[in-house]
């Protein structure tokens, strides 16, 4: 655990957050920021996911802020395991990512809203208020793609052959390919084996119909990128 943060008389009343990211920088700003509105309270912090499911065992959250790349357990995996054990509890995904890559995942695993950290400062206490009043935050730009699935929109050939084909893993791998990490490396980062990382390369060459390893890197990076 971080640390307990001892709830005073001035505090009474005010929705509890808990904020999990694996920088500290990160976390004392957003507590600073949060902490500012006389409705909102940073109770704890947790800088992964085994912190994150003491702290919300010991402090029963109102709300609490995820950050999808964890080291070791990433955030959408963190979601998923909250959303099982504490399905009433309303959660914010946060991300260093473009919305467009991440945010029907994280929706889809769980979570009620989606900000990037970019966007952070400006917004992060509308982003809390609307997940608190049961509301999902997400842009107009996501809500309408998600509409149009929603409503049994047939995807196009070429989003069938893209990004939103791959697992959520996969695309974590994906996503370091792109970085330029080698297999060794994207291995130590998953903490898998690099059996299992070769085999989830084979899925994305496969899903993406992509001929060979080169292929993969230069796709990679491009999406990257882009």
């Amino acid at each position: 655990m971080i640390r307990l943060k001892q709830q005073t008389k001035t505090d009474e009343g005010k929705k509890k957050i808990i904020i999990v990211d694996d920088h500290p920088i990160v976390r004392q700003g957003l507590e600073n920021l949060i902490n500012q509105k006389n409705d909102l309270v940073v109770c704890d912090q947790a800088e992964n996911a085994h912190q994150a499911m003491k702290a919300i065992s010991a402090r029963h959250p109102d709300l609490i802020i995820v950050d999808i790349s964890l080291k070791e357990k990433n955030g959408l995996e963190l979601i998923k395991d909250i959303r099982v054990r504490y399905p009433s509890l309303p959660i914010l995904a946060l991300s260093m990512h473009d919305e467009t890559l991440y945010a029907e995942r994280v929706i889809r695993a769980g979570a009620r809203g989606y900000i990037m950290k970019q966007q952070a400062t400006e917004n992060i206490a509308k982003a809390i208020r609307k997940v608190l009043s049961g509301q999902l935050y997400v842009s107009e730009k996501i809500t309408a793609k998600m509409m149009h699935k929603l409503v049994g929109r047939k995807k196009t050939k070429t989003a069938a052959s893209g990004t939103d084909s791959l697992s959520d893993r996969e695309l974590e791998v994906f996503l370091l390919i792109g970085k330029g990490y080698a297999t060794p490396q994207i291995a130590n980062q998953l903490h898998l084996s690099v059996k299992t990382i070769e085999s989830y390369r084979a899925h994305i060459k496969e899903k993406l119909n992509l001929a060979n390893a080169t292929e993969l890197l230069q796709h990679a990076i491009q999406w990257v990128n882009s």
